[in-house]
Order: structure tokens, then sequence, then C-alpha cells
């Protein structure tokens, strides 16, 4: 047993799902997202699954020593200010790469906000990748990625169903997130 399947385990949780192995570029999406331990979580469950993963993280993290710690463990930096061009730098990664499955929050914040962010649904258009919908719920320690999601490029259908998909989870700090994305 891997030793993340065990950690899993001790901690209660069951993990469902994966990426279907012929898919070797996506944007992974996971909702809701309340509390530092959905990365601890996450990254366990990615280990768990076999997924190598990269996650977009503030660049602002990234001082040493733990910036050393945090690109073991798949972490991107990036610059999160306005006018830097963030969705197309990051769907020229997906380009430069045979493989990348690539984490994105779209609260983009552990805490609450109205909307959820939509550049993961503008890097998956603009790099033609599908998203894939991971969740958690803290309710029944359960969590995976449920299923391959494909713009349709008609973005108030796609977010939509994004809602109806995402409703009803609830993150370690539920009133920390709107369960209602909304573009």
């Amino acid at each position: 047993m891997k030793k993340s399947t065990w950690i899993l385990k001790r901690m209660g949780w069951e993990i469902n799902g994966r990426i279907p192995d012929d898919i070797k570029k996506a944007v992974l999406i996971v909702a809701p997202h309340t509390s530092l331990w959905d990365t601890v979580i996450g990254r366990l469950a990615f280990w768990h699954l076999d997924h190598d993963i990269k996650i977009l993280i503030k660049s602002e993290a990234f001082f040493w020593p733990f910036s050393i710690l945090l690109k073991k463990l798949g972490g991107v930096p990036v610059n999160r200010q306005k006018n830097t061009r963030m969705v197309e730098t990051v769907a020229q990664m997906f380009k430069d790469r045979d493989e990348l499955i690539l984490v994105i929050t779209p609260e983009a914040t552990r805490t609450y906000v109205d909307r959820w962010k939509t550049g993961f649904y503008h890097i998956s258009r603009l790099a033609n990748v599908p998203i894939a919908l991971g969740w958690m719920d803290y309710t029944d320690k359960k969590g995976g990625i449920a299923k391959m999601f494909y713009p349709s490029g008609d973005m108030d259908k796609d977010m939509a169903e994004l809602t109806e998909f995402y409703k009803g989870f609830r993150g370690k700090h539920p009133e920390r997130s709107n369960n209602q994305p909304k573009n």
C-alpha cells in the first residue's frame, strides 16, 4: 500500500475516480477550497491516484527554503497581479509540454468569494484541453475526480452546468464557499 493511501485511510478519507489514462493534459479544478487542509488532502489524493500534477501557487509563497518544498510538491509560482497575461502564459505551458495536469482552485482563495475566477475556463479553451472536475466533501470525507468536462464556448451554459455539479459539496469551512459558481 502506498504511503499516501495509508495516510488518507487513517484520516478517514475515501478518494474515487481519476483522469482517464489516455488524457495527458487537463485543467483539474477542485472545489470547494476553504482550508489549507484541502491542499494537504488533495496532494495525498493525487499521489494515491498516481497523477503527476502541478499546482498554481501565489509567488509570494515561494521564499527560501519553503520554495524548495513547494516545487517538489508540484508548485508553480504565479504572479496574481493584474495585466500579467496569466491565461495566455498558462495555456502556453500546455502547448510546451507533452503531459500536464494543472490543478486550479476556481475560488482562488480559501476565503469567501462571490464569484469564481474564470481563468481555468479560458485556459482550457485556449489550450484546447478538457477540465477535470475534482471535488472534496468534508461531510463524509470523500473526494475525487468525477468526470471530464469539455467547454462548449457558451460560458453561461457551461458555468450553469458546473454550478449544478458543485452544488452541495461542503468544504471544511462551508461558510467560506458559496458553492454557487457564477461567471
